[in-house]
């Protein structure tokens, strides 16, 4: 789709999105130079998302001045507290990825229209990829039509994830899903960036999408994408009304629905029921492993013992 046939506030993002990530890549140029600092353990900000978000920030107020403004950085500091036109922003998603120089990373920008996603721009400025989408027009890449995956079956499938990485977050209940998932399909990634993980869904370069522990301004702009493109979007129970659940599902229709009873059970909204049923199988494959190893012990020791009567054995026959 040209520009020209653009909603104008989708204009108006991409000009934003563009503007941040020329910053980003200027950046790019000498990652060692940027100064960062970390908001938690594992959770970075640098110079270069402060400076991206306020580029974006002055681009959608110069146009919206009347607008509000929800950015992972400075929050709701900026822009109107009462608009029913609320941007979300995510400055730099994958910053861990930046100041390693590892190129997947993204600016993602969205407008919320009385709470609904009515405006979608992920940028990805190393590549220079543009996703866009407005709510019943559809998702496109680079001004080109974009659809989900066709796959149905999830051995066959490409998944992305991301890992836990905050201090309290279950890990062990998150390498259980993983592996629940990793045994059924074809292969599971983990790029590091949430929102380019949805867009890349949209486009049909990878079949589905999950992760707990997100925000807001990580899943806005792609849930449109996804919808979009064709796919579906939710928590890991399947429920739509997911954007603050802070849990995030999302793939093709059949994929999408051949994932909801694997990953289900492992989100923080399912029944009681299913998940005293996985607190249990945690319990027997720990009972499990336990049993193996004194198993084991117990094979090692007897196998020690032979050997150490072995000699004596020897020396009676030569006897």
């Amino acid at each position: 789709m040209s520009s020209s046939n653009l909603h104008p506030m989708l204009n108006v993002a991409i000009k934003a999105a563009r503007a941040a990530g020329a910053i980003i890549n200027r950046a790019a140029l000498d990652v060692e130079a940027v100064r960062v600092s970390q908001k938690q353990l594992n959770d970075f900000v640098t110079e270069v998302d402060v400076a991206s978000e306020k580029a974006i920030i002055e681009t959608l107020l110069t146009a919206y001045p009347q607008h509000g403004i929800l950015a992972e950085e400075s929050g709701n500091e900026y822009g109107s507290k009462t608009s029913e036109f609320v941007w979300i922003i995510d400055p730099l998603d994958g910053t861990t990825n930046f100041i390693h120089g590892f190129p997947v990373y993204c600016v993602s920008i969205a407008l919320a229209v009385r709470g609904k996603i009515e405006q979608a721009v992920i940028y990805d400025p190393s590549r220079n990829d543009l996703f866009t989408a407005t709510k019943g027009r559809g998702a496109f890449l680079n001004e080109r039509r974009i659809r989900v995956s066709k796959r149905t079956r999830m051995g066959e499938c490409l998944i992305s994830t991301g890992f836990p990485f905050r201090p309290g977050d279950n890990f062990q209940n998150y390498l259980a899903l993983m592996g629940d998932v990793m045994q059924r399909c074809a292969g599971l990634r983990r790029p590091g960036a949430a929102a380019l993980d949805l867009a890349y869904v949209a486009a049909g370069f990878t079949d589905a999408f999950f992760e707990t522990g997100l925000s807001i301004w990580d899943v806005a702009a792609g849930s449109l994408l996804v919808t979009e493109a064709g796919g579906l979007v939710g928590n890991f129970t399947g429920e739509a009304d997911f954007l603050e659940q802070r849990e995030c599902l999302a793939g093709n229709p059949r994929i999408y629905g051949q994932m909801v009873p694997i990953i289900g059970k492992y989100s923080k909204f399912a029944p009681a029921g299913e998940k005293a049923a996985l607190r249990q199988a945690g319990i027997n494959a720990d009972n499990a492993e336990a049993s193996e190893s004194a198993a084991t012990e117990a094979d090692t020791t007897a196998a020690a013992a032979d050997g150490v009567a072995a000699p004596a054995d020897t020396q009676d026959k030569q006897d």
